[in-house]
């Protein structure tokens, strides 16, 4: 007789963590529900979708294998689902780990469904919550010395490994010339694979896997042949290569497919051969113990209304470009929503100074940048975009995760990146018709928030620099210029 249902998330995907630690393959029934809104209720990348789904069904089967009752239900809504199954089990309980979303939280709640600890992360809610507690300011940096000590990872007894407790200046390479990038595995579909993509009516990328085989296929590939360079030229863009030395990992880790302690162990196990440098060791593993897990715990800790923060006042509708790449010529825009359109994926620089930079420089409304956010990346979560986006890329919170807001001019793009190479704009202009709209919108950004951001030290050189321009006035036209042709898709 069945007693408990044990719901999965489609980002809950392993057999040893969360709801099933516990599972009974006699007295459970484990369920997983897709629902009409995964699938049709946003403009979602469709690369997205197959990756989510796909690798949804294909740990049903790897459950089913291994001797458990599964149920694999389509369904209008997830509560919908739950209902389906209350009335075929009567009188089971159902139980699943807690939801990585407010929303869904607040619905399960609501249902009645008993949760168990989400330990997907390596930090609970409950304990980045007391840490929190104890800030005057939330310091990624300062939270990630914490977790070093905590989990001892990369210690030398009390002291950082290397004698830092990061190696950022190490880290900041512009892509190199003459480079031979070694290839990425690329995996071949199988037929839950294909069945998937039917459904959908898409022709899938072979870049991701979606099953728990093929991502660990994908963690040793990235431990063997990037690890080593993976530091020195994690922030630079090459028109050459789409992943670099990128781990590509992040898909896996928010799907469940793997969990965090498990790519700790092996980063660990390979850095002790001896052959890694500390620069890069350390590098991966902050995104991991650090980055990862603060912007986890900074989405609970700072709650549901969150999301809506606006501090800035953007009001821009979010422009074409974003969907249709050719209302630009910025080959850096161009480029990275083509990559996006590609294969669902770009690393973080492009998504934060690329992406990010421009809606914060052109002001337009975080919520539907957000949004879009959402929708066209892989990897992408509500836990993981709201923070990122709202904090760090658009500083919608006033400052609240960053102490500073992440605005820059084309010259940034130009030094981290190949894309400014037979652009039409020029990254050194700020006004001109061929002045790199960056460059224009990155001081016309300080000149309209100049008031708001007076008193802050980080960005008092800036401001200083602001004040200097001869050209102010010049740059004020054409930066409405650059914007009503943003407006026109005509940029």
């Amino acid at each position: 007789m069945i007693e408990r249902i044990l719901y999965i998330g489609f980002d809950q995907l392993h057999a040893k963590y969360g709801v099933l630690k516990s599972a009974d393959a006699k007295k459970d029934v484990i369920a997983l529900i897709q629902s009409e809104p995964m699938t049709t209720g946003k403009n979602w990348h469709p690369e997205r979708l197959y990756f989510l789904i796909s690798s949804a069904r294909h740990f049903a089967q790897e459950l089913k294998e291994k001797g458990f009752k599964v149920e694999y239900i389509k369904a209008s809504s997830t509560t919908a689902g739950l209902d389906q199954l209350s009335k075929k089990y009567k009188g089971a309980e159902i139980f699943a780990a807690e939801p990585s979303s407010h929303r869904l939280f607040q619905s399960f709640s609501e249902y009645g469904v008993k949760f168990v600890e989400n330990d997907f992360f390596l930090t609970s809610r409950s304990l980045f919550a007391k840490w929190a507690d104890e800030q005057k300011s939330y310091l990624m940096e300062n939270f990630y010395r914490k977790q070093r000590v905590r989990l001892n990872i990369l210690m030398d007894k009390a002291k950082p490994l290397g004698g830092a407790w990061n190696f950022d200046k190490e880290n900041r390479l512009p892509p190199p010339k003459n480079y031979r990038w070694p290839k990425y595995l690329t995996h071949s579909p199988d037929q839950i694979d294909l069945e998937v993509a039917k459904e959908l009516g898409h022709s899938p990328s072979t870049n991701w896997a979606t099953t728990r085989a093929g991502a660990l296929k994908q963690l040793d590939n990235f431990l063997k042949n990037h690890f080593a360079n993976f530091g020195p030229y994690e922030d630079a863009i090459t028109d050459e290569n789409w992943a670099l030395h990128h781990s590509l990992l992040s898909p896996y880790l928010n799907n469940g497919l793997l969990h965090p302690e498990e790519v700790i162990k092996a980063a660990l196990k390979r850095f002790e051969k001896g052959d890694i440098p500390i620069a890069s060791a350390e590098a991966f593993i902050r995104q991991i113990i650090g980055w990862r897990e603060y912007v986890n715990g900074m989405y609970w800790y700072l709650g549901s209304e969150y999301r809506q923060k606006n501090g800035l006042h953007a009001k821009r509708e979010l422009p074409q470009l974003f969907s249709d790449p050719s209302k630009t010529n910025m080959n850096c825009m161009k480029n990275t929503i083509t990559d996006i359109s590609n294969r669902a994926w770009v690393h973080h620089i492009p998504r934060l100074m690329i992406l990010s930079n421009f809606a914060l420089i052109a002001g337009i409304n975080p919520q539907q940048f957000l949004q879009w956010m959402r929708e066209v990346f892989i990897d992408a979560t509500d836990w993981v975009m709201v923070p990122n986006v709202i904090g760090m890329g658009v500083h919608a919170d006033g400052g609240i995760m960053m102490t500073k807001p992440y605005a820059a001019g084309g010259a940034y793009i130009s030094r981290m990146s190949t894309h400014c190479k037979g652009c039409f704009f020029d990254p050194k202009k700020r006004t001109g018709d061929d002045a790199c709209p960056f460059t224009t919108l990155y001081w016309d950004f300080l000149d309209r928030h100049r008031q708001q951001f007076q008193g802050n030290h980080r960005i008092a050189q800036q401001l200083f620099g602001l004040d200097r321009l001869k050209d102010l006035d010049e740059v004020r036209s054409r930066a409405r210029d650059v914007l009503q042709k943003l407006d026109q898709g005509k940029l």
